[in-house]
């Protein structure tokens, strides 16, 4: 089982923010099933509380968290579903890289680790999302 880490867990666990030790707990559960992965908009994201790459891969890496790049699938979803949105008249609150983040989970991911924003059940319909208290 792979599942896809959404910077908006990850920072919550990084910042310890309210709910940190719920998420840090689900991922353990969920690397124990297999593999924890991220997308590149994800690791750019969260990158930029370290001081290099070597110090935010190592924080990676003592999360079990692989760094997988987009395939031309998932870049290709993120794109189209993009566009509906847009089309269906969606406010810029949501750009391109919460789509990819989304799609690259859809695609290339079994369930996605994401505090849920409300689109992703919007565009993204059939996309597991990790609940981290079980």
């Amino acid at each position: 089982m792979r599942t896809a880490v959404d910077s908006s867990v990850l920072l919550c666990i990084l910042r310890r923010q309210a709910g940190w030790e719920r998420w840090r707990d689900g991922l353990n559960r969920a690397a124990g099933e297999g593999f924890l992965v991220l997308c590149p908009v994800v690791f750019a994201e969260c990158s930029m509380g370290f001081a290099n790459v070597d110090e935010a891969r190592k924080q990676l890496d003592s999360l079990c968290i692989v760094y997988d790049a987009f395939t031309t699938e998932s870049a290709y979803l993120a794109g189209q579903m993009f566009l509906r949105y847009r089309r269906e008249g969606g406010p810029r609150q949501h750009l391109i890289p919460d789509f990819l983040i989304a799609a690259h989970a859809s695609v290339q991911a079994d369930r996605f680790a994401a505090i849920d924003r409300g689109y992703l059940r919007a565009y993204f319909p059939t996309l597991a999302l990790l609940n981290p208290s079980t």
